[in-house]
């Protein structure tokens, strides 16, 4: 375990958040931000118990102990130090993931072929890949990282991170994180998109566009990229061009807007065809909904890729049609 790995759980997971976790609640608040309350690792009918969420450390002036986090963990449950971590660190796949996504933003300046596939895509600015914390998995490596910060093999594979034999699911893939999944696409020759278990959640940062007057909604992160790169911040994202039940409840929040909706432009017709059929379930929601009609063969990353400009895309907002 390094020094830095551990100071890197602390900060993820604060210690009031931890406690409030374990049930523990605050009796009273005293100067500074800190907090006094029964301490639940002794019986006691005073609280003696202080917290102090700015500083992470506590201090019971009943029986005398205190430190951090991984202090309190060691105490509460009787373990040791690496015990602690693993307890820490092994229930929260909300952690697991954010250490994975740090990893795979830290390779994807280590790896120029994964630089090179972004810039064939058309992501040219810094500030979009790393609002968007997009990362690189080489495989092969990231299993002994985690392991370094205290996750065991069967978390990986519970989480989808690791196969049986142990070796890494994500290999010499672009990866996207997603609310509560990860989102990787091959840079070679193999099967092109890769999710881990589980629902790919919500519409993209749906958070942020939500009370925009137009929303414009594309299929793929690769041209959501793109159009946040050229301006339109009120693009989302469905990930495939079937929206879930959260997703199509998203757009049908009965907030007033108009939805675009800028899928594919298959040679085989299917993006559009999608369109088509999802603009007459949200028309039948009392959505307004209008149909943006790329050049043939393009979808909106690749518009961008080949050189057109925003003005040009305005245009097809424009001459969007129901």
């Amino acid at each position: 375990m390094t020094w830095p790995a551990v100071d890197a759980l602390k900060q993820q997971i604060p210690l009031l958040e931890y406690l409030q976790s374990q049930n523990w609640k605050p009796v009273r608040r005293i100067s500074r931000g800190r907090l006094m309350g029964l301490c639940p690792l002794h019986a006691e009918q005073q609280p003696s118990f202080l917290v102090d969420p700015a500083k992470n450390l506590f201090y019971c002036y009943g029986c005398g102990r205190g430190g951090d986090l991984i202090r309190f963990v060691e105490l509460y449950f009787a373990v040791g130090f690496r015990d602690a971590m693993t307890l820490l660190r092994s229930p929260n796949r909300e952690s697991l993931l954010k250490d994975v996504v740090s990893f795979y933003q830290i390779q994807l300046h280590r790896h120029p072929e994964a630089a090179h596939y972004l810039l064939s895509r058309g992501l040219q600015q810094p500030q979009i890949i790393e609002e968007l914390a997009i990362g690189y998995a080489p495989g092969r490596c990231l299993r002994p990282w985690l392991t370094t910060l205290g996750y065991s093999l069967s978390d990986l594979q519970q989480a989808g991170l690791a196969n049986t034999a142990g070796y890494d699911t994500f290999s010499q893939r672009v990866v996207f994180p997603l609310e509560a999944n990860l989102y990787g696409r091959s840079i070679v020759n193999a099967p092109a998109h890769r999710f881990l278990p589980g629902a790919k959640g919500g519409l993209y940062a749906w958070g942020r566009v939500k009370q925009s007057p137009e929303v414009i909604l594309v299929e793929g992160l690769f041209d959501l990229a793109a159009l946040w790169q050229a301006g339109f911040r009120n693009a989302t994202c469905a990930i495939g061009s079937h929206l879930n039940a959260q997703q199509f409840q998203q757009l049908c929040d009965g907030v007033s807007r108009t939805v675009y909706l800028a899928f594919d432009s298959d040679v085989n017709g299917s993006g559009q065809q999608a369109a088509l059929q999802l603009s007459r379930r949200l028309l039948k929601e009392g959505v307004t909904v209008l149909r943006v009609e790329l050049p043939d063969g393009h979808d909106p990353n690749s518009f961008f890729a080949r050189g057109r400009e925003g003005r040009q895309f305005q245009r097809l907002l424009e001459e969007a049609v129901p």
